[in-house]
């Protein structure tokens, strides 16, 4: 199953959560991303199919290996995009927001360049 934007950010929002919390259920994804319930359990069914994540008994959202490599990368990318365009002079509310809709779509490449930019700044 080949990923698009949409479940890499559900992704990236279940890892984030995790860290936070520890244990991440639908409705924290809900709450946190400003989704409907349908909405998320229809993104939890095919990111439970693609074998990206699991559901326990108790609820409980869990990544597999294959999720937490989309999440992490992803994470890794928001952050560090974030973090330079801070340091270029945009605003925080900005760069997060530009960050997040470069990081789905940047090349391997050009990523590796700006994160080598980004920590010789």
């Amino acid at each position: 199953m080949q990923l698009k934007e949409s479940g890499e950010m559900y992704l990236e929002t279940i890892y984030v959560l995790h860290q936070q919390k520890g244990f991440v259920r639908s409705i924290d994804v809900c709450e946190e991303m400003g989704y409907s319930k349908p909405s998320v359990s229809r993104a939890v069914g095919l990111l439970r199919d693609g074998g990206y994540l699991t559901v326990s008994k108790d609820g409980g959202l869990h990544l597999t290996e294959a999720g937490l490599e989309v999440a992490e990368r992803t994470y890794e990318r928001h952050t560090v995009l974030s973090e330079l365009f801070e340091k270029l002079g945009v605003s925080e509310e900005r760069a997060v927001a530009d960050a997040c809709k470069i990081e789905h779509v940047i090349s391997v490449e050009t990523f590796a360049a700006l994160k080598k930019l980004n920590q010789s700044m």
